[in-house]
């Protein structure tokens, strides 16, 4: 039984410790984002301030709010750790432009849509932000902060697409956002599409009402609820305006709204109906008129609706839809602003956002899909912010190269291919992304035989084998043998490799498809896997009084294909509609395990099912139920093949619906979640989840995770913040198995393998700027990750790096102690101590030299702190893209440590001779205070031995050239030959050369004679100067008197 107890006391202590591991204790090895910013993500919100047109602010569709002060050349994120990064509206109070209003969740209601959590305002120009309400309206679109009365706002709320709910409509503050008061609502189906105000009278104000429903399947717009609306009391009152008025007849849909700045009387409504149309109203919205219902007005109203006109020009009309299209006449004519496809200088698009300047209509900014264009002309010419990283990727993979690559399918922006990090200077640029295939991207899956090729897919389960080097990608989308079967893919379809065999792939339609010959042929090897409801496969009727086929809707589908890497033949699969199977001999039999996942809501989204690389009957499985309007996560394990299943995560532990999950790849104490709130993570086998701290990552829907097998770094896919490299997770690994470590004063982990990689400038440009984007690159060296408890504020004690070649210690190095307790890195430069160089003056060191550089190999890392000790081993390795052979290694270092003692050498006698000089002149001065006169020859003296010191200096380390400007002295030195032969030697990693030998040949001749004149003039002149001056009485003492008084 005491053994019993003591095991419980045990195991519940690491619990608790396990426990106590703070978020912020992590800012130490917090994730890189890696980009790319060039292919940026939807913008859905832009202000600036009117008075300084420097300070911009954009909303993103998943990325939060982005802040510049410089015009828009460099970016700051603002909205870090709020409870969503999904932002539909935002306002300034020109007024005073510290205060900020921000309306979350964005307000185009598509099927990758994210969702917000109400108002936000700040009070400091985004600094600090406090939630003001409207939590549940989900979706907002606009706000309006009142001219004459900024405790006055209007916000326009268009609510959740998926769910019927009476939090949507125009909301009213007349206190700052205190208290909030529905002033205009239709009913649960119908939200505010659009809110505008007279510029001429604040109480004036038209909304735009909307019915629409989306579900996983099928999007509806219109209904009785749409509506066009107009009140003169800021809201008490409103009238609808209906077909009497001029507006068209039945049912309306989405509709998009813009007043003229000049003439306020004028208005235009896009409306979308029967016949979608675009509307004027020359009266103030008393009376409409229909002026074009041509094609170019818009092609997508549920996606975009929105009509701009130039603050100067009523009849300057800018319809921001799929395209830019201008109209110079009112509306009855439009033309394309700026061209997208097929040109040169095309600008992204899918237009979401549109800004005006009130008193300059040529100062514009777009947001669309692809990030931000900002227009000083008119339109003429286009600027591309490409330092704003909000791309939405919805999947995640890595290949094995040196330094590895991440791969991804980024929302309506292709499939990327972008190194974790480089072995160049600065960061990763935009540059060194490629875009390796069209379309919407989704999984990107290198070939593990040859990373140049893979597979990526787009929408409607058209998936390419590609070729990154040549673009020369193919279409390898399965086919049915029975050409009367219709295949459905979902917009985000399955897609698994085979871990026994590289040249098969399986895909998914309602079936698994599978391909022997890396896609050029498939077999179907399933039934359908689906549901197969005919009543949700009518997307060729989605869309409503606009269809929009585009497949966004396809249903019944399988969204997982997961294979196991333990067991060859076996399969499991996922769909949108709930269903989960499994099969353990390659699809000739299969067994539905739905069921058996009792607390998963029947016909909830399959999103993850990933097989565990420890155990062959045991998976994780991510389901969410969102697209019903349930927000609950859904997180289950099994370890006996599906019969049963465990929740390991629900509404207690994170918050928002769960995207994904990994587990470690050596424990299955460690795993990590992402939702569309953020990233989390747990040591103690799920059964706690603690969220990262917002220093540390920031809130974002985070889409996918993977681990990296050889590096073991957790890379993290995100939507709407790009893609991330937490560089490895050992530490946390570490910290997994063994909670009591925490509680220590200090512990160094296992640290990953080092690289004498050889380095390159940046591409393209040899300096960044600050709108160039400069991704944060891996810090050279050697990274080394320890825990520190600081125990006090004001810590000033240090910590000690001790490394060892076998036993002999061969660097020791120092810093501070930090003072916050958490995780912490140090960057070995993989270096043995270094000899002092030479110098003329004399420096003051903090540290010990760096010297040559090691050998590859194993080296022993102690750190030591105030109470503890802990150690570690790093393995360094050659650059891998290089084959240097090991005599290559060995000379280059033997010559180099062979050099290095040659400095050492010249540094010493340096050194001696500066003494030396430094005590003649020290004398001279004496001499000169004391008797000048009478040792005058004895001054001259030291002049001259002073003057033969300096000539063997010179010998060493050159003249002393104090002329003005960059000088070069054309004589040679010793140490300047040493220097020379060090380059070279330092430059040779395949061997060293009769050239290098022949360097180091003159460095030892020059040295060799330099020394021997040194010892020369110490033996003959020395002692002779140095008897003559000791000769001297040069006491400082005077005579001492006594005195005494007569009695």
């Amino acid at each position: 039984m005491n053994k019993i107890n003591l095991l419980l006391s045990i195991f519940l202590f690491q619990i608790a410790i396990a426990q106590t591991i703070e978020p912020k204790w992590m800012q130490g090895i917090a994730p890189r984002n890696i980009g790319p910013g060039g292919m940026s993500g939807r913008v859905t919100a832009i202000d600036v301030v009117n008075k300084n047109r420097d300070i911009l602010y954009i909303g993103t569709a998943s990325g939060g709010v982005w802040k510049s002060s410089s015009g828009g050349v460099s970016w700051t994120p603002l909205f870090e750790n709020q409870k969503t990064a999904s932002i539909g509206a935002i306002a300034i109070q020109q007024s005073n432009p510290d205060v900020i209003w921000v309306g979350t969740g964005e307000g185009n209601p598509r099927n990758s849509l994210n969702g917000g959590y109400g108002v936000y305002k700040s009070l400091d120009a985004g600094k600090t932000w406090n939630l003001m309400g409207l939590e549940k309206t989900r979706h907002i679109h606009r706000i309006i902060v009142d001219p004459s009365d900024p405790d006055v706002v209007y916000v326009a709320a268009i609510g959740s697409p998926w769910g019927e709910h009476p939090e949507r409509g125009i909301f009213k503050t007349s206190d700052g956002g205190q208290n909030w008061t529905k002033i205009l609502y239709s009913n649960s189906r119908s939200g505010a599409a659009d809110l505008i105000i007279d510029p001429s009278n604040p109480n004036k104000l038209i909304a735009a009402l909307w019915e629409h429903k989306r579900d996983p399947w099928f999007f509806k717009s219109g209904g009785k609820g749409s509506g066009l609306y107009i009140t003169i009391d800021g809201g008490k009152n409103w009238t609808k305006k209906t077909d009497i008025d001029g507006l068209p007849e039945g049912e309306l849909g989405r509709i998009g709204l813009a007043i003229s700045h000049n003439k306020p009387n004028i208005i235009y409504a896009l409306i979308e109906a029967k016949k979608n149309a675009l509307y004027k109203s020359i009266n103030g919205g008393d009376k409409w008129i229909k002026v074009n219902d041509k094609s170019g007005i818009g092609n997508r109203p549920f996606y975009y609706s929105d009509l701009f006109v130039d603050p100067q020009n009523e009849n300057r009309i800018y319809n921001v839809f799929t395209y830019v299209n201008v109209s110079e006449d009112g509306g009855k004519s439009f033309q394309e602003l700026m061209p997208a496809y097929n040109a040169n200088n095309g600008v992204h698009p899918d237009h979401h956002a549109w800004w005006i300047h009130p008193e300059d209509g040529s100062f514009m900014i777009d947001g669309n899909d692809g990030g931000l264009n900002i227009t000083h002309d008119g339109g003429n010419s286009w600027r591309f912010v490409g330092n704003i990283p909000v791309g939405q990727f919805y999947h995640i993979s890595v290949d094995n190269e040196y330094p590895y690559n991440v791969y991804g399918g980024m929302q309506d922006n292709g499939s990327w291919r972008g190194p974790a990090y480089v072995w160049k200077a600065q960061g990763i640029r935009n540059s060194y992304w490629q875009e390796i295939a069209f379309g919407d991207g989704f999984d990107v899956v290198p070939d593990k035989d040859d990373s140049r090729f893979g597979y990526a897919m787009s929408q409607q389960g058209n998936v390419s084998r590609y070729d990154w080097q040549t673009g020369n990608n193919y279409g390898v989308r399965p086919t049915h043998p029975d050409p009367d079967v219709v295949l459905r893919f979902n917009w985000n379809a399955a897609i698994g490799l085979d871990p026994f065999d590289n040249s098969v792939v399986y895909f998914g339609s309602q079936f698994v498809h599978k391909s022997t010959n890396k896609g050029l042929t498939w077999e179907v090897i399933s039934p359908d896997l689906t549901t197969n409801d005919p009543e949700k496969q009518k997307q060729s009727e989605s869309g409503g009084l606009t269809l929009d086929a585009t497949g966004a809707e396809n249903h019944c589908t399988l969204l997982v294909i997961e294979p196991s890497p333990l067991k060859k033949n076996m399969l499991w699969t996922g769909s949108d509609d709930g269903r989960v199977h499994l099969t353990k001999d390659g699809g000739n039999s299969w067994v539905e395990l739905t069921k058996n996942l009792k607390q998963l809501p029947e016909g909830s989204w399959i999103t993850q099912i990933k097989a565990s690389n420890k155990d062959a009957g045991t998976a994780l499985l991510v389901a969410n139920d969102y697209r019903r309007y349930n927000y609950t996560p859904y997180v289950f394990k099994t370890t006996n093949y599906g019969k049963s299943w465990k929740r390991i995560v629900d509404e207690n532990d994170v918050f928002g619906y769960a995207l994904s999950i990994v587990e470690d790849i050596e424990t299955d104490r460690l795993l990590f979640l992402g939702t569309d709130d953020g990233l989390y993570y747990s040591l103690d086998t799920a059964e706690n989840w603690t969220k990262f701290d917002p220093k540390v990552f920031p809130t974002v829907s985070t889409k996918d995770l993977v681990i990296h097998p050889r590096e073991h770094d957790l890379v993290i896919g995100t939507f709407g913040r790009a893609a991330w490299v937490l560089d490895d997770i050992r530490p946390l690994r570490e910290i997994a198995k063994n909670p009591e470590l925490v509680s220590k004063e200090s512990h160094i982990f296992e640290s990953p393998t080092a690289y004498l990689a050889s380095y390159q400038q940046p591409s393209g440009s040899r300096f960044g700027g600050d709108a160039l984007y400069n991704a944060e690159n891996r810090k050279y060296g050697s990274m080394l990750t320890y825990f520190y408890n600081s125990g006090v504020e004001n810590n000033k004690d240090s910590l000690t790096l001790k490394i060892f070649d076998g036993e002999r210690q061969i660097r020791t190095l120092k810093i501070k102690a930090p003072n916050e307790t958490g995780f912490h890195r140090w960057y070995w430069d993989m270096n043995e101590k270094g000899v002092n160089r030479p110098s003329r003056s004399d420096r003051k060191r903090t540290g010990e030299p760096g010297g040559v550089t090691v050998k590859p190999g194993t080296y022993k890392v102690v750190l030591e702190s105030k109470n503890e000790s802990s150690e570690t081993e790093v393995n360094v390795m050659i650059d891998p893209r290089l084959e240097v052979s090991e005599k290559a290694i060995e000379d280059r270092y033997n010559y180099a440590k062979k050099l290095e003692a040659y400095i050492n050498k010249t540094s010493a006698a340096v050194d001696q001779l500066k003494a030396s000089k430094n005590i003649l002149s020290f004398y001279k001065k004496k001499i000169k205070a004391k008797a000048k006169e009478e040792n005058k020859s004895l001054t001259e003296k030291i002049d001259e031995y002073s003057k033969k010191i300096e000539k063997i200096i010179i010998l060493f380390i050159g003249k002393e050239d104090k002329r003005q400007g960059i000088v070069r002295n054309p004589e040679n030195s010793v140490i300047k030959r040493i220097y020379s032969a060090s380059r070279y030697v330092r430059s040779r990693p395949y061997g060293i050369t009769s050239t290098e030998k022949k360097l180091v040949e003159h460095s030892y001749k020059d040295l060799k004679e330099a020394l021997k004149k040194t010892n020369a003039f110490y033996k003959e002149d020395w002692d002779v100067i140095k008897s003559q001056i000791e000769a001297l009485n040069l006491s400082e003492f005077k005579e001492i008197k006594f005195f005494k008084i007569n009695d």
